[in-house]
């Protein structure tokens, strides 16, 4: 009887111990699992944040992207409207050269058909004597020539490369106004010639000038 309670007693401990490593092992296996998770846990963390520092990054230089790009965008509108006020301003004093030319050859041609009427009026009057008659005659005649020979002689400059020029006859003294910056020495002398020989003007009374 004594031996079979000590067997009994013996297998008790063992049983007893058992349960112990049993536990033992299966909190070991717990906190390995724990472990695990805590490091995947992190892991995950850390990815997420790597993600959002990228997301972040990204949109950064999005908006740096983009200032970058409405910065050169004003630059090219503030260079094509310094282009544009610039092309304005030149067309604006071309075509105010332009109309100078047109409006002081209208005045010029303008006072020669007045005066042409003046004559015609002595050349038809009633009352007008036989020499006012012919004197009026000969200065409708040298006015109509006047003008013939200031056409061909513009023309003539025109095809010289410029366009812009008007001329006014005064007697011998002869002006013509050119439309340029400058005028080259050689440029100058091709002007002369045409109006010394078209207007048949010396060239000391032939004054040229720019606009």
């Amino acid at each position: 009887m004594t031996n079979f309670f000590k067997k009994n007693q013996i297998l008790f401990y063992v049983i007893a111990l058992m349960l112990v490593v049993a536990g033992y092992l299966n909190y070991t296996a717990t906190q390995d699992m724990t472990k695990e998770t805590s490091a995947r846990n992190i892991g995950d963390a850390q990815l997420v944040n790597s993600n959002i520092t990228s997301e972040t990054n990204s949109i950064n230089e999005e908006k740096v992207s983009n200032v970058e790009n409405t910065i050169a965008t004003q630059n090219i509108i503030s260079e094509k409207s310094i282009e544009e006020n610039e092309e304005e301003t030149k067309n604006t004093s071309t075509t105010d050269v332009d109309s100078y030319f047109s409006k002081s050859k209208l005045e010029r041609d303008t006072m020669y058909s007045q005066m042409i009427e003046t004559y015609e009026k002595v050349l038809n009057g009633i009352n007008s004597l036989e020499t006012q008659k012919q004197s009026a005659a000969e200065e409708i005649k040298k006015i109509n020539d006047t003008k013939n020979s200031i056409m061909i002689a513009e023309n003539l400059i025109t095809t010289k490369g410029f366009p812009n020029n008007v001329i006014f006859v005064n007697g011998e003294s002869i002006s013509a106004i050119i439309g340029a910056e400058e005028l080259k020495q050689e440029e100058i002398s091709q002007i002369q010639n045409i109006l010394a020989r078209e207007l048949n003007a010396d060239i000391k009374n032939i004054h040229i000038a720019i606009k």
